[in-house]
């Protein structure tokens, strides 16, 4: 397999690390030296692409990734998000131009850099026009602050928008076997107008990669807990699934979560999963997945397997889906 993709023609390892679990989403943030140790052994084992966030661990893993990685900023492309954070005690999504000018300020500051090379507009803020959330960013931009402009979890009319005001250079959305809304439409507008598409949580949340035999091991504060998959009747029902992605990475002498991340690399050359780990053993098992090789006829048969029809439970609670703007599959 190729061993780079390209974000805005940039270079990248086709696997990237997705920061957040370091701090945030999963349970207490990990102790500095762990975190510290899987940064530098990513970095150190060929990752290029690392994304971070304002709003992961409240500006904690920003602070994080600027401090380990900082000295090493010209090997590798830094990813950051704006547009949600916390202000005074409260979770916040806000993208008016001066707020997103504002935390970008914060974010260079945190990350101890002159550049983020991709910064994304975590969430759109529908109170705010995209376009003028995107022409903030196209003034950080002209301004030399950032290089490229993402998105998250938008649809593909949003993107098209946004992509009117100032190139987009990537869309981050949430993309595997058991996540496929943006084949309704996001992929295909990616392909059009040049953007690749940065898939999060390709291992669905650990699912993906066997890692989940019981949800009684989690931690209270386990956003896992308030997933509609993760609920005690759909997650039964979903273990089902997992019986063939064992059976077929079994074949092909590799993990479930190697196989799940191979499929995702297969859909084309401008997929670039980011799967998050805190434990290097879990770092070099995904990095390994570009040397899985499955076939055109194994890729369609998964994908059908994990069609979104036999998936029970949605990706996201009623409240947390309204924050999001990607396409949604029809009721079956």
């Amino acid at each position: 397999m190729t061993q780079t993709r390209t974000i805005a023609g940039m270079p990248v390892f086709p696997v990237g690390l997705g920061c957040m679990g370091l701090s945030h989403g999963y349970g207490p943030a990990v102790p500095p030296e762990q975190a510290q140790a899987l940064l530098l052994g990513a970095l150190d084992q060929g990752v290029t692409l690392f994304d971070t966030a304002a709003l992961y661990g409240f500006g904690h893993n920003e602070e994080l990734v600027g401090r380990v990685l900082s000295a090493h900023r010209s090997r590798f492309f830094l990813a950051s998000k704006c547009g949600v954070f916390r202000e005074d005690g409260q979770r916040r999504i806000d993208g008016r131009p001066d707020t997103l000018r504002r935390t970008c300020e914060d974010s260079l500051r945190r990350l101890r850099t002159d550049v983020i090379d991709l910064y994304y507009l975590h969430r759109w803020d529908k109170s705010v026009p995209i376009e003028d959330s995107i022409g903030a960013l196209a003034d950080l931009a002209q301004a030399g602050k950032i290089r490229h402009i993402g998105l998250s979890e938008v649809s593909a009319d949003t993107l098209r928008r946004a992509h009117a005001v100032h190139p987009i250079a990537a869309v981050q959305s949430e993309y595997s076997l058991w996540s496929r809304n943006v084949e309704i439409a996001v992929l295909q507008a990616c392909r059009e107008l040049g953007a690749a598409l940065v898939a999060f949580s390709p291992l669905g949340r650990a699912f993906l990669a066997d890692g989940l035999p019981s949800m009684t091991a989690l931690a209270d504060t386990d956003l896992r807990l308030r997933m509609p998959r993760f609920q005690p009747d759909a997650f039964e029902r979903n273990q089902a699934l997992l019986v063939l992605l064992r059976d077929r990475a079994r074949g092909l002498d590799c993990t479930p979560g190697q196989l799940a991340l191979a499929w995702l690399l297969h859909q084309g050359p401008d997929v670039i999963p980011i799967p998050g780990t805190t434990r290097l053993a879990h770092l070099r098992e995904n990095l390994a997945a570009v040397d899985v090789a499955p076939d055109d006829a194994l890729c369609a048969e998964l994908a059908a397997h994990f069609d979104h029809h036999r998936v029970a439970g949605d990706r996201y609670g009623p409240a947390t889906q309204l924050e999001v703007d990607t396409e949604q599959f029809p009721p079956a």
